[in-house]
């Protein structure tokens, strides 16, 4: 049986491409279910922060804090959010910056590992990444985020303990040292069995191209690695 193709993807719960690129990364996917002896691939999220020094409760909205954190015009930040908003919409997302609560990350991605450990940490990320972008649900605050654990299956008293007493941040900071390892500076990132490194939210075909190209390789019997 052949091995299945590992997808391991750096993002960031805040990033607005890192949604985009998952969802291109879906269409894919889907694009090459259909193949002969394709085989199974096995997706792992890894954390990244983009801003850990951001507050959980953040005074303003989106275009404020851009404009803070980048030092941006605001009529530029409007007309970027604008541009996201419309490449999201491609992807079939509808973005509500209007609505998004600005925060710290790090609790979600902490949850994110407590969902991993009991098998559901892609539901766990599609979830936190609705509830953020398209919702405007709160994602930085232990109540909001056991509300939205439960909803994908996890138990509250357990994950509420977990995010508590930081049981997972050990788990995060593992992931971010490998992000630097790596020499990732940006997410989404994805690296696909170890082979392949795609910066960005690439479109669908950009995926559908490296899983075919891989699946040639491994029919050829070649093995040698490519840098990440």
């Amino acid at each position: 049986m052949t091995e299945p193709i590992s997808i391991d993807i750096w993002s960031d719960i805040a990033c607005p491409w890192c949604y985009i690129g998952k969802r291109n990364l879906e269409k894919g996917l889907d694009a090459v279910a259909g193949d002969e002896d394709a085989p199974e691939v096995t997706i792992t999220f890894h954390s990244f922060e983009l801003s850990p020094d951001t507050p959980v409760d953040f005074d303003g909205d989106e275009v404020d804090f851009l404009a803070g954190h980048k030092g941006m015009p605001r009529a530029q930040v409007e007309q970027m959010l604008s541009h996201v908003t419309g490449v999201a919409q491609d992807a079939g997302l509808e973005y509500r910056f209007d609505l998004l609560q600005h925060t710290n990350t790090v609790k979600a991605h902490e949850l994110l590992h407590a969902a991993k450990a009991a098998g559901l940490q892609h539901e766990m990320e599609e979830r936190l990444m609705s509830a953020y972008f398209t919702e405007g649900k709160h994602v930085g605050r232990i109540d909001d985020l056991v509300e939205l654990a439960v909803e994908v299956g996890l138990d509250a008293e357990t994950t509420r303990a977990a995010l508590e007493a930081e049981t997972h941040l050990p788990a995060v900071r593992q992931d971010q040292a490998q992000a630097r390892a790596y020499g990732i500076q940006g997410v989404p990132f994805f690296v696909i069995d170890g082979q392949y490194g795609i910066s960005g939210a690439q479109p669908p075909a950009a995926f559908e191209n490296v899983l075919r190209d891989l699946w040639a390789k491994r029919g050829q019997g070649e093995s040698e690695p490519a840098a990440v």
